[in-house]
């Protein structure tokens, strides 16, 4: 089918041309006498009508031959797959919108999204054919089950009519880029299992895509689904929006934590924010703007961040009192706006309880290392210690402790040994101090278990450590690690006024490199170690192998130095950090919330930022973990933007409580190298068929949506037409063979053939 108004349309009247010149030639003959051509005439007769015949099928062929170049410049469409002119097949065009945040790369004053929306309304306006039934199916990438939703297209088979590129402008209009890292994998299964069925009807698909490296790099799944697209007689069109355009320069802030630490009321801690780099060259002196609890701290910067990389900047933060407190980042605006910003909520307690287990009556050791965690006066840490016999790990839980000590235990009981390893293995600190009571044999057997149980090492014997006056070296000597981070450049002279007259030392079948779960963290000068560590589950262990008191070394009373206590609050610090308990969430994940039925009602009304979706729901029971009791839990799905949700909770008691709770946009996402044309093919061609555009060379004409181009088809057939007239011609002309007497043998049977 040609389309209703063509420029070639007019060239179809050169068909005529044969038929103009043989009439011409017609007029031109004249009727001449000749007595020879008599005897011949004779001959011709018994031949006319198939001289004749042959004549009209090369006129025939010349005037095919003038159409068929006509015809291939017009680029005329079969109405169907099979080409079957008589009918008329409806068409589908299934289109699959990015808008995932990257498509909000800006560059002048157009986004990724806004050409995406351009090629759209374009779309829209020439599918609006009244010779063919046309129907339309927008679907958008956020909306593929997300947010628990499914699959919600914004057209879903709308039938096309002279309003629907109205209809669809309207909608346009009121669409915005998600928030989300939407990927494309569902939004082509969604399209998959749409097509399964054959409804007779031509499909198109339309995907509007950035093609970022990060999803289209390394493509196995999204070819598969393509490649099945195609198998189900899809027609495919990759149509990208950011024009195959550079990576522009993008940061974005990755993570916003506290780093590990003390964190109490009133005390004085610090918040880590990591910034990654995704453009192309080293940017420097970056600004970073926080605030907590909605008042603006100072400004802190970033000296350079390399193309590629990330970096690192603190914060000091203080809260005279405890609870929640929000905090916020941000820096200045770039190519990409939602990766700018990061938020944190931190449930700040009183103080951090740490156990203090002593084994001996006096408990000398504990004394000082409580000393040490909370020194009175005007001195805050945030610590709050107590000290206990080994009977009370068996006794009592030990979750509320940020950490424990044990020090100077001759034995555990298999129960205190049992609660101490599940305290570690969820997250949890622990630290031994060795002593006069301290049994190697014990330690071996029941805490290191060959490397399986929590003692980082196996010990052998207490051995003193000989004075050497010639020798200058420091009794101890370390290597870098968080506990010594506030002795700064001076810890080596803090560690040299260190004397150690007696320790424990490891079994000489030990050997740390063996051991990749333990560190040595201090040593002494014959390189016995002195202080190790090894992760045991999701928490740390640390052994001290002489003693916290004074009776083995000189380091807790040596007025000297004031390392003790400060590596002593730093090594607490280290121990009791956790991993995160999960209070922050991507956009796009459920808000979890677990309740106690004995404390809280099951009705939870939830508030996204700004206004946004809100929901109330009732908490359901939850199946109990092993040995725990029944909670309630309810979960909030649609995180459609980054910022500060509200949980409004009712105690029991008709109080209302009210928890936040930080979503953030997923970094990675602002990663904006992309993959040009020739990039694309080189991941997908040849196995699957598409036809590729850039989003503002995109042009869809009306013709194009009513049938399969023939244009290619033609020129084969016109090349054969033109071979075909070639041999009639040849085999309708007069071609002598050369000599006057093959001649002669050639007309002999022609003459025959007219005397007859």
């Amino acid at each position: 089918m040609l389309p209703l108004v063509h420029p070639f349309t007019w060239a179809l009247s050169l068909i005529a041309i044969p038929v103009v010149i043989h009439l011409i030639n017609m007029m031109r003959h004249q009727r001449v006498e000749w007595a020879a051509m008599e005897f011949l005439l004779l001959s011709q007769k018994k031949h006319r009508t198939w001289v004749i015949l042959k004549q009209l099928l090369l006129l025939l062929l010349r005037m095919l031959a003038i159409a068929g170049v006509v015809l291939a410049l017009a680029q005329p469409l079969l109405p169907d797959r099979w080409g079957n002119f008589l009918g008329s097949q409806p068409t589908h065009h299934i289109v699959v919108l990015d808008d995932s945040f990257s498509m909000s790369d800006h560059w002048g004053d157009t986004t990724a999204f806004d050409r995406a929306k351009k090629v759209l309304e374009r779309l829209g306006a020439s599918v609006v054919h009244p010779q063919q039934p046309q129907s339309f199916t927008l679907l958008r990438l956020s909306h593929c089950g997300m947010f628990g939703e499914g699959t919600k297209p914004d057209f879903h088979k709308e039938k096309v009519d002279s309003e629907f590129a109205v209809r669809l402008t309207e909608k346009l209009q009121s669409m915005q880029v998600s928030e989300t890292a939407a990927e494309p994998l569902p939004a082509l299964e969604a399209v998959r299992q749409a097509l399964s069925e054959d409804t007779g009807e031509r499909r198109i698909v339309y995907f509007l895509s950035d093609f970022r490296a990060r999803q289209w790099d390394k493509p196995d799944e999204l070819k598969k689904r393509l490649l099945q697209l195609d198998e189900s007689h899809a027609e495919i069109r990759l149509i990208d929006c950011v024009a195959g355009d550079a990576s522009r320069p993008n940061l974005a802030i990755t993570s916003l934590e506290p780093e590990e630490g003390i964190r109490a009321a009133g005390v004085r801690w610090r918040m880590q924010i990591t910034v990654r780099n995704f453009g192309p060259t080293s940017v420097r002196n970056i600004p970073v703007y926080w605030s907590a609890d909605g008042k603006a701290g100072p400004q802190v910067v970033i000296d350079e961040i390399p193309a590629g990389d990330t970096a690192r900047q603190w914060f000091d933060v203080v809260f005279p009192t405890a609870g929640e407190h929000l905090l916020s980042a941000h820096l200045d605006a770039d190519a990409v706006l939602a990766d700018n910003v990061r938020h944190a909520r931190i449930d700040l307690p009183v103080d951090v309880p740490v156990l203090l287990v002593d084994g001996e009556p006096a408990a000398r050791d504990s004394k000082f290392v409580a000393w040490s965690l909370v020194p009175g006066g005007e001195v805050r840490t945030g610590v709050r210690a107590w000290i206990e016999t080994p009977r009370y790990l068996a006794l009592k839980p030990l979750d509320e402790f940020g950490a424990i000590s044990v020090a100077n235990v001759d034995r555990l009981d298999r129960s205190a040994i049992e609660a101490l390893e599940k305290y570690v293995s969820a997250g949890g600190g622990l630290i031994f101090f060795v002593g006069p009571q301290t049994r190697s044999d014990f330690v071996n057997r029941e805490l290191y278990r060959d490397g399986k149980g929590l003692f980082p090492v196996p010990l052998a014997n207490p051995e003193s450590l000989p004075v050497d006056t010639l020798d200058k070296t420091p009794d101890v000597q370390s290597g870098e690690h968080f506990i010594f981070r506030f002795l700064g450049n001076h810890r080596a002279d803090h560690l040299s006024k260190i004397l150690v007259k007696q320790y424990f030392t490891v079994s000489p079948d030990w050997i740390a490199k063996n051991d990749p779960s333990t560190r040595v963290i201090a040593q002494l000068r014959n390189r016995a170690p002195l202080l190790v560590e090894k992760s045991h589950g999701r928490g740390r262990v640390m052994a001290f192998l002489s003693t916290a008191s004074p009776s083995w070394n000189n380091w807790a009373s040596n007025s000297e130095t004031v390392s003790f206590p400060v590596v002593v609050q730093e090594i607490v610090a280290y121990l009791s950090h956790r991993p995160s308990t999960g209070a922050s969430y991507l956009v796009g994940e459920p808000i979890a919330v677990k309740l106690d039925p004995a404390k809280y009602q099951p009705t939870i009304h939830f508030a996204g930022p700004g206004g946004g979706p809100s929901a109330t729901i009732d908490a359901a029971v939850d199946a109990p973990a092993k040995g725990a009791s029944n909670q309630l839990a309810a979960s909030f799905a649609r995180t459609e933007k980054s910022g500060f949700y509200e949980a409004l909770l009712t105690q029991t008691t008709g109080k209302g409580e009210t928890r936040h709770y930080a979503v953030n946009v997923d970094p990675a996402e602002g990663d904006l190298k992309a993959l040009a044309g020739a990039e694309l093919a080189a991941r997908l061609a040849p196995a699957v068929k598409y036809q590729f555009d850039y989003a503002d060379s995109f042009e869809t004409k009306i013709d194009e949506t009513a049938g399969r181009n023939l244009g290619d088809l033609l020129i084969y057939l016109l090349i054969a037409a033109l071979i075909g007239e070639q041999l009639l011609a040849w085999s309708l002309g007069y071609h002598p063979i050369g000599s006057n007497k093959a001649s002669s043998r050639r007309a002999a049977p022609l003459m025959q053939g007219g005397a007859l």
